[in-house]
């Protein structure tokens, strides 16, 4: 044997399952076909979001979370309704627990810190027995992405320096190895040294095979965001048609090819149909991977208008319902919608997702952050779209705005009316003379005031009128589905070991992250409660860790 043990992807799961490994004595292969750059895989790009429940941050806020307003909030948003979302109950379960207890003191012990105004993400679809977080949960990781991951990076690299983990990167498996109906290690070609920066494609020039034997391996591949073929072909009925055009929110490397490996070796892909897409991508000016998007976490003001320049009705506000919106736009049959909000509103109340986009909560830069956010009328990751974003255009009036919105419009694409989409406007906008307003927008946006960490930070800015001039120009942007995750993935018990079509666990094979559907083929059911993917890999890559340490025996 090579190995104790070898975990199949570096990114945030196979880092934790790797640290875990290590710290019981086990000897690690750490295997990957991306170089030691991309340590860290997809998390590294990531805002840092992570679900806690009931935390010391939220109630300094006032927050009163609890247990059971937790499980309620996520059965009802999973909606499990299926024979095989067995385990995935179990894991769902399990990770309330996680969040609910020793999560936050165990990342703390590591070293890991969040900003102190906890975000009110995915804020349902209006129902009191609906999908949705019922308060503020999630939490933004001082460091983002990068803060998320440090802490394993530095356990594994330590553990390397101990002789307990040795690396092959850019090493490429195209085959688990099956021998007597137990897994016993991989196969696949060693890849040619690439220079390439984090995030950039890298060849796939073979210098040779190899072969690598263990009596456990891990699959934490990740999803199959990078590969819309794949998206396409996985896309739920019930989602509308895949579109045709989208704008890629993880880097090439994410391309499901150990899903289909992992499968040939006997794995059992449960809910392959369930992902998540978000409706507020925007092109990246600077782009690091091909057709690279960003996406717009907005505050609840800005007007949402489909392709063809309807408003879009209640619930379907910014920031409210992803899947729901995007089955609605879905049925529109464009692949694109857009925000017409101004420069204010946009200044504050739009949040973009990414480390890199956010460099003074990565940098852990507290002057950073009140120069820039608290004092700053707009970020200057956010100016450098508004000045460069292909997506972006800014006008004193109306009419202006939409002839410049129209020039985003592609052949085949509906152009906006501007007699329609000022009428939409001077009617939302009256709404504001009125205390009593009966459009849902405001009193959502009011409701949003009344959240303190929302009204001091302006995520939820002061509702005022979006045609007044004093917090002009005027702004339009033009909005794409992003890929992004994959909600299924390998049936595994609470172990983390893999289960096969017959319901058996499969010896030697274990799942953990997205390949694992973030624990048990699907821990978050239909939809998600935001902040819960990275807790996903972090948990499940611990729970495999642990058993796989446990199983390997004395």
């Amino acid at each position: 044997m090579n190995a104790d043990a070898i975990v199949v992807g570096h990114g945030l799961a196979g880092l934790v399952a790797t640290a875990e490994l290590a710290d019981a004595g086990r000897k690690v292969l750490l295997v990957d076909q991306e170089s030691e750059a991309n340590l860290g895989g997809q998390a590294h790009w990531s805002f840092g979001g992570l679900f806690f429940v009931d935390s010391p941050e939220q109630r300094r806020l006032g927050i009163k979370d609890s247990a059971e307003l937790a499980h309620s909030d996520w059965m009802n948003t999973a909606g499990f309704d299926r024979e095989e979302d067995h385990w995935p109950r179990q894991w769902a379960q399990a990770y309330l627990d996680f969040a609910g207890g020793e999560k936050r003191a165990w990342l703390h012990e590591q070293g890991m810190r969040w900003f102190p105004i906890v975000g009110w993400a995915e804020r349902g679809d209006g129902s009191a027995h609906g999908h949705g977080n019922s308060v503020p949960r999630f939490h933004i990781t001082w460091g983002t992405g990068p803060g998320v991951v440090a802490p394993f990076v530095r356990r594994v690299e330590q553990a390397r320096e101990r002789g307990l983990v040795t690396y092959a990167h850019r090493h490429r498996v195209d085959e688990i190895i099956v021998e007597g109906g137990a897994v016993v290690g991989v196969r696949g070609v060693e890849l040619a040294p690439d220079g390439a920066e984090r995030g950039v494609a890298t060849n796939r020039d073979s210098i040779g095979g190899f072969e690598l034997r263990a009596p456990v391996v891990l699959v934490a591949s990740g999803g199959i965001g990078g590969n819309h073929d794949l998206v396409r072909a996985n896309w739920p009925e019930r989602l509308g048609t895949p579109p045709k055009h989208m704008v890629t929110g993880v880097p090439a490397h994410v391309d499901g090819r150990m899903i289909g490996i992992t499968e040939a070796a006997g794995g059992n892909l449960i809910n392959r149909d369930r992902m998540w897409h978000y409706v507020e991508g925007i092109r990246n000016w600077d782009p690091i991977w091909a057709q690279h998007g960003i996406r717009i976490l907005p505050g609840p003001s800005s007007m949402w208008l489909d392709a063809e320049g309807t408003r879009l009705p209640a619930p379907l506000l910014p920031g409210y319902d992803t899947l729901g919106t995007l089955a609605h736009l879905r049925a529109t049959g464009h692949d694109h919608s857009w925000f017409i909000t101004n420069r204010s509103v946009a200044g504050k109340e739009f949040a973009l997702s990414g480390s890199e986009q956010n460099q003074d909560l990565t940098g852990k830069e507290v002057a950073g952050v009140i120069r820039k956010r608290s004092l700053a009328d707009v970020t200057p990751s956010m100016q450098a779209f508004l000045d460069k974003g292909a997506d972006f255009v800014m006008a004193d009036t109306v009419e202006e705005l939409v002839a410049r919105m129209n020039d985003l419009v592609e052949e085949g694409e509906p152009r906006l009316d501007v007699a329609h989409v000022k009428r939409q406007l001077d009617e939302r906008d009256g709404q504001l003379d009125n205390a009593y307003s009966k459009d849902a927008q405001i009193a959502a946006m009011r409701v949003a005031r009344s959240y303190i960490g929302d009204k001091i930070s302006k995520r939820a800015y002061p509702p005022h009128k979006l045609q007044d001039p004093k917090k002009g120009p005027l702004v339009g942007v033009k909005l794409h589905v992003l890929s992004r995750k994959t909600l299924g993935g390998f049936e595994t018990d609470l172990g983390a070991r893999v289960l096969g079509r017959d319901g058996e666990v499969i010896r030697g094979l274990y799942a953990a992250g997205e390949a694992a559907g973030f624990g048990g083929g699907g821990v978050h059911g239909y939809r998600a409660l935001e902040g819960t993917f990275l807790g996903g890999c972090i948990f499940s890559g611990r729970s495999a860790g642990r058993t796989m340490a446990q199983d390997l025996g004395d």
